[in-house]
Order: C-alpha cells, then structure tokens, then sequence
C-alpha cells in the first residue's frame, strides 16, 4: 500500500496508509500502546518471557525463529581459556580473524578489521569517526529506507543526513559530504545493483568523500544468491556485515573491513562509546566466519521461496511480497485485513499498523512458536510480517502449511480483540505495559 504525505507549514509530514503520522527516524506510526523505544524494549522484553514459557513447557524445539538471524555461539572448548580470555584473547586470533574477514569481504590484504557488538554499533561508531561534521549522504535502493542506526548515528555525531533512492539524482549531494553510506541490501531485502554501487563509489571518491557499504545482508546474499561481486570489490573504503544473518550461524555483531587507518578511528570511537565487541564474541566472530558454507544460505533462501509461495496462495500475490528469503506483509495490509476480518472501519480502533503486527507476532509465538521480528526486534527494527525462515525453523513448527493456518489463526485472535485497546495492550506489552 502506498504512503501518503501531508504537507505541513515546514516540512512533509509522511503518513501511513490509515493517516497516521510516521516516526522519520524509525520510519512507522507510533501509536497509544507502542509510544517510543521504551515502548518497543518493554514489547522485547515481553516477547522473551512469552518464549521462555513456551520453551519450559515444550522444550526448545518447539520455536523456529523466522527473523532470519540464526544467532548461536560456535566458539569451540579450546577457545574458552584461550581465545576467550579478555586480555590475551585477542592478541592470539587478531590475524587469523582479520584474514578471514578480508577473505569474506572481498578485501585487500593490508586491510584493518574491527568488530563491533553490533552491526547498528559499527555504523553508529563509523560516522562519528568518520563524518567530518559535514552532512552524510545515505545512498538506499528504490523505495525502501537506511537503517534506523545511520539517522541515529548522524544525530548522535551532530551531522545532517541525506538520504537518496537509488532513482534519484544522488550525485548532487556528493560534494557536501565527507562519508558516504551505501546500503547494498534493506532489512526488507531491497537489492542495489552493483553497477550502480559501484558508480556510487566512483563519484564519491572523485569528490574526496568516504564510502562504507552497508552489507549487512548483501555480503552474502549478493554474491551468494546473484552472482554479484563481494563487498570491497566493488571498491568502497569499508565495508561491514553482520554475523548473524544471511547464512552466517551468528554470533551477534557487526565486522568492519576496510582501510586500516578507518577502522581503526571507528573502532577507537566505538571503544569510547563501549561499542565495541569483547574478547568471546570476536573469537565466535572468527569461528562463524571459517565455518561459512554458501549452502546454508541457498538452503534458506528456498525455504523462505517455498513458504512465500504457500501464503501468497492463502493470502493474495497482492499482499504478501517476496524477499530472498520469504515473505513479507506490509504492517498497512496486516492492519487492513485484520480490520477486514473484524468486520469494522479504521475509525473504530484506536491501534496502528506497527502494533497490529507486534500482537499478531505475540500470538504467533505464544500459539504456535514463531519467533518473528515482530516480538524480537529491538527498538527501530521494521514492523511488517516478515517471515525468514533459518535451517531448521519450519522444521520446529510442523512446516510450511502450518505456519500458513497459524498466521490465519492469529490474525482472526487479533480481530477478535482489536477494538478493545486494554487487551491489546496487555498482550503486546503484558506486565510490563
């Protein structure tokens, strides 16, 4: 569903499809139940005890995680009094690490690597370091938007943003800016074409300018999925992925590869903001990235086709969009089709699209143990359905079909109550609300 705007007396408003005015930072309504981050950590922290109830009860193969992040931890025995140990930890696996980072990232051999405890830490820490109190250009593919860690981290280093689609005239906005960030891939899988980053590149550097590749899913999924070129052979300064996600087992962090005398001044920045990642999760780091194997990421990425196939069927090709890895369902359309399942108009309830999607995620995890987004996502990740099965997710919920008839399922439990805004409440945020 398209976004309108509204213009007000000095600037565009943008708005959702139901009038509400959208948060520019995270780029959603809020609304009476989900105000602000506080709001969203209380919905996190909720999503957690709702699992952890079902895991006491039906042991941990009863949830399948759908976020697309796998998230284990594969350091081995060995690396427990070794490579884990905070003060000679690192200076034991720091080379090993670094080349397996270069290798991963397509990097030159005397490149730098950092990693960061997170990949949102890593962007954060990169343009204080780097911004040079100038503007930062933020290059995202058509339609879509930078992650919520670039705005934050430009009104964290006091710069401005300007963010530019891939359709638009971004060269204009080149010569003002110190760093330019180039998200390759969304987190709602939106792909930029190589050529087109690597023209973005180009014309950064004629004007002196920076660049760091956002490749937190386009790492992997570019290269691995469509045959593109790995990270900095497109020829950015830097480049960071993140560990857990896109066919890397986790854990979760954020790894920078680049120009060594860069990544040292982000992981310096980082050191000051306490970003960056401590001795055992760099030596999982290092362990995720040798135990790599395309293959896993191939194999989710055909169970997320297999499973979007199936609920389009159920539910239209005209509401369920296709990613790489599976699904997904705008929060506008959640929102409609739930209103449309109770029978009642917009007006006749007080919630927006973001909290009809984190009830819905609430129940599909409390009913049925799939762990979406919805519940697990941390303050400013997207609220649309999207369902990213990981290797063994459909397996752990009675596969594809199933996890059919449970969105169907949850989505008539949310009509069942979405006129009444205190249930609402209660299970979006349960005690915490």
């Amino acid at each position: 569903m398209s976004l309108s705007t509204q213009k007000s007396e000095n600037q565009t408003v943008r708005r959702d499809t139901f009038g509400n005015a959208i948060d520019p930072i995270v780029g959603f309504a809020r609304g009476s139940i989900i105000k602000s981050s506080i709001e969203e950590a209380k919905r996190l922290r909720r999503g957690q005890a709702v699992a952890a109830k079902r895991v006491q009860a039906l042991g941990p193969r009863s949830i399948g995680v759908f976020t697309g992040n796998q998230r284990d931890f594969p350091v081995r025995p060995e690396d427990l009094d070794t490579n884990c140990e905070e003060w000679i930890g690192p200076g034991l696996y720091a080379e090993e690490l670094r080349t397996v980072a270069i290798e991963h990232l397509g990097g030159r051999s005397d490149d730098g690597c950092a990693v960061f405890n997170r990949t949102s830490a890593g962007i954060v820490a990169t343009i204080a370091a780097l911004a040079g109190g100038k503007p930062v250009l933020s290059v995202v593919p058509a339609g879509d938007r930078s992650h919520a860690s670039v705005v934050r981290g430009c009104a964290l280093a006091r710069v401005g943003l300007k963010e530019v689609t891939s359709d638009k005239d971004w060269r204009i906005h080149i010569a003002d800016c110190h760093l330019v960030i180039v998200t390759t891939v969304t987190s709602a899988l939106a792909r930029l074409d190589d050529a087109l980053a690597i023209a973005v590149v180009e014309e950064a550097h004629k004007a002196g300018a920076i660049v760091l590749l956002d490749e937190a899913y386009g790492a992997r999924l570019r290269p691995v999925l469509h045959g593109g070129q790995k990270a900095l052979a497109l020829g950015a300064d830097l480049a960071i992925t993140n560990c857990d996600k896109a066919g890397l087992s986790g854990p979760r962090a954020g790894v920078l590869v680049g120009r060594s005398g860069l990544v040292m001044a982000a992981a310096a920045k980082a050191a000051e903001y306490g970003m960056e990642a401590r001795a055992p999760i760099a030596a999982a780091v290092l362990r995720s990235l040798q135990k790599f194997d395309p293959h896993h990421l191939t194999q989710e990425a055909a169970a997320g086709q297999e499973l979007a196939a199936a609920l389009e069927a159920a539910m239209g090709a005209g509401v369920v969009m296709r990613s790489d890895l599976g699904p997904m369902v705008d929060e506008n359309a959640v929102l409609a089709i739930i209103l449309e399942r109770a029978s009642i108009s917009a007006d006749a309830v007080s919630v927006v699209p973001c909290e009809a999607t984190a009830a819905l995620g609430m129940l599909l995890l409390a009913d049925h143990g799939i762990l979406t987004v919805n519940t697990h996502g941390q303050p400013g990740a997207r609220v649309s359905l999207r369902l990213k099965p990981t290797l063994d997710a459909l397996a752990s919920v009675g596969g594809v079909s199933a996890v059919v008839d449970a969105v169907d399922d949850c989505i008539a439990k949310v009509a069942a109550i979405v006129t009444d805004e205190n249930a609402m409440k209660t299970l979006i945020l349960g005690d915490c609300a």
